[in-house]
């Protein structure tokens, strides 16, 4: 599992743990955390390894999941250059080693290989609208090149392997400073400082919680060799960002206010995915209901002494 000491990822190694697996976690934690995978370190089944997939990895390993990459722009746009080669190398080194293991693999790519979409929702058949010099290309296209690897390791080496376009997935574990829109949103609704909205706030997002995105991917991971994907995991209810400020603020009983400010460059107007392939192939859609992912996301940054010793501070000053 790379990556594995993130968000996403020390979700999915609790979740392989329990069902039975030998789990490596590989990171290098750039954005992920030690803190994340603390409580499965004594588990006799898991191991974390400190590793940076830009360089090779020689493990013996029968299934992996690759998630390695910083996946928010405040992160990945810390370095750029970085990211790129995390994709793309990583996705080089990763799928030598399935090679040479004859292991499966899988590819967490991303929502964002789809651009500022012209068609929505978004199919995997669409190529995306996305501006390859721009200051989110990256990212976005790091993880285009990381899929053409994949497909292209399928086409001449006969690779099993899966690739995952996930959606914005929030819950639990979520970076309070990644700049995320729900870790953003929640974090300054907890502390009552003003609720960040870039544009007008009309740009639509689809919120998947993260234990079905962890569900999806081990469905793919465990779907025929003729679904190799490209899956799209993501929840097709649409919010605007302003609606899930408005909700957030209402959950935490904040008094916080809106503040809007410039639209970044390339942000999507619209994000939401088909899901007709996932539903068909992988017997899986959402189930949860964007408040009950938020209320518990919301009480785990409620319990985060940073956060609640911020909030106290701010309201003795006031």
């Amino acid at each position: 599992m790379t990556g594995g000491a993130g968000f996403l990822g020390s979700h999915l190694c609790e979740k392989l743990l329990a069902a039975g697996h030998d789990v490596l976690c590989v990171d290098n934690y750039f954005t992920g955390s030690k803190d994340n995978i603390a409580h499965l370190l004594s588990n006799p089944h898991f191991e974390a390894m400190r590793h940076d997939v830009t360089f090779p990895l020689y493990v013996e390993v029968d299934e992996i999941y690759n998630l390695a990459c910083p996946a928010s722009p405040i992160q990945y746009q810390r370095d750029p250059v970085q990211t790129t080669k995390t994709s793309v190398h990583g996705a080089i080194n990763m799928l030598g080693l399935a090679k040479r293991t004859k292991a499966r693999i899988l590819q967490a790519s991303t929502s964002e290989v789809y651009g500022d979409p012209q068609l929505h929702p978004q199919p995997e058949h669409y190529w995306g609208n996305v501006n390859p010099i721009g200051s989110r290309a990256c990212y976005d296209e790091g993880k285009r090149c990381a899929e053409t690897l994949f497909f292209d390791y399928w086409r001449q080496y006969q690779l099993e392997i899966r690739v995952a376009r996930i959606f914005n997935t929030y819950g639990p574990r979520m970076h309070s400073n990644d700049g995320r829109v729900v870790s953003n949103f929640i974090v300054q609704a907890l502390r009552n400082e003003p609720i960040t909205i870039y544009g007008e706030g009309n740009q639509t997002r689809s919120f998947l919680y993260v234990d079905e995105l962890v569900d999806g991917l081990i469905k793919l991971m465990a779907a025929p060799n003729d679904l190799t994907g490209p899956v799209n995991l993501g929840n097709p209810n649409e919010f605007t960002i302003r609606a899930l400020a408005e909700k957030v603020i209402e959950m935490t009983g904040s008094k916080s206010e809106i503040e809007y400010h410039p639209l970044p460059e390339d942000d999507p107007v619209q994000r939401q995915p088909d899901i007709a392939l996932a539903r068909a192939r992988l017997d899986w859609e959402p189930g949860i209901m964007l408040q009950e992912g938020l209320q518990q996301t919301i009480d785990f940054f409620r319990a985060d002494p940073s956060i609640v010793r911020t909030t106290s501070l701010a309201q003795q000053s006031a």
